[in-house]
């Protein structure tokens, strides 16, 4: 049995996903402050956090910080707050996901399955062939290939984009921040130019997707990054 710790200072938030929570056969631990998260996540640790940043004692990022000091567990925030910082700043601090209020509860159970099936394959080295519909890319081989009715044909793919396709294929369904994206292909220097992500992903879109203008893999999230849809995961 999964065992979720719900951190809102929302008596009301925290009984509805309590109740539906168990009614799916989870185990729910429930806080309401900052502290009370980190001691009971202390005395039983959880498989998956669902956090509010807009607690009365610590900010939610902290408790971000002070989980992320010795558990891997995967964190789900749940936040009224939509300006960006407040999104950049949970995901720089270890959360796996943010889900702005007010929130169906069939996203949010949606989002938990992705991040625990994640965390469950963590220790596993992820494939380095992924299928999006008729394209298959071989990341050990460097190679992308669209097949047809009348055959296969090669993707070609630049450096860049090779690189951009790869850091969001070996983190599947991960919502990965712009600053992160950034750093990691072009490096620190690049943290405040954005326009060079939204090329590259349109690019990528362009060559990979069936349709470039509703992305089935290449997914936005407004204000807060990229992630790599695969398969499996259902659309939020």
């Amino acid at each position: 049995m999964i065992r979720v710790l719900v951190v809102d200072d929302d008596p009301q938030i925290r009984r509805a996903l309590q109740i539906n929570l168990r009614a799916r056969d989870y185990q729910v631990d429930t806080a309401g402050t900052g502290r009370d998260a980190l001691s009971v996540a202390s005395a039983h640790p959880p498989d998956l956090v669902i956090l509010d940043l807009g607690l009365p004692d610590l900010d939610g990022v902290e408790v971000i910080h002070g989980l992320r000091g010795w558990s891997d567990a995967p964190i789900i925030v749940l936040s009224g707050r939509i300006e960006s910082l407040d999104k950049v700043a949970a995901l720089d601090a270890g959360a796996d996901d943010y889900v702005t209020k007010p929130f169906g509860m069939e996203e949010l159970l949606a989002r938990m399955r992705a991040a625990t099936r994640r965390a469950a394959n963590s220790d596993s080295t992820p494939s380095p062939v992924t299928t999006l519909g008729p394209i298959t890319i071989d990341l050990g081989a460097h190679e992308v290939v669209r097949t047809s009715e009348e055959g296969s044909t090669p993707v070609r793919l630049t450096p860049t984009e090779w690189h951009l396709l790869e850091v969001l294929l070996r983190q599947p369904g991960k919502l990965l921040n712009q600053r992160y994206l950034l750093t990691e292909v072009w490096g620190s220097a690049y943290v405040n130019q954005p326009a060079n992500l939204r090329l590259y992903m349109a690019q990528l879109r362009h060559k990979l997707e069936p349709d470039p203008s509703r992305p089935r893999y290449l997914i936005t999230e407004p204000g807060m990054g990229y992630r790599f849809r695969p398969e499996a995961d259902p659309p939020a």
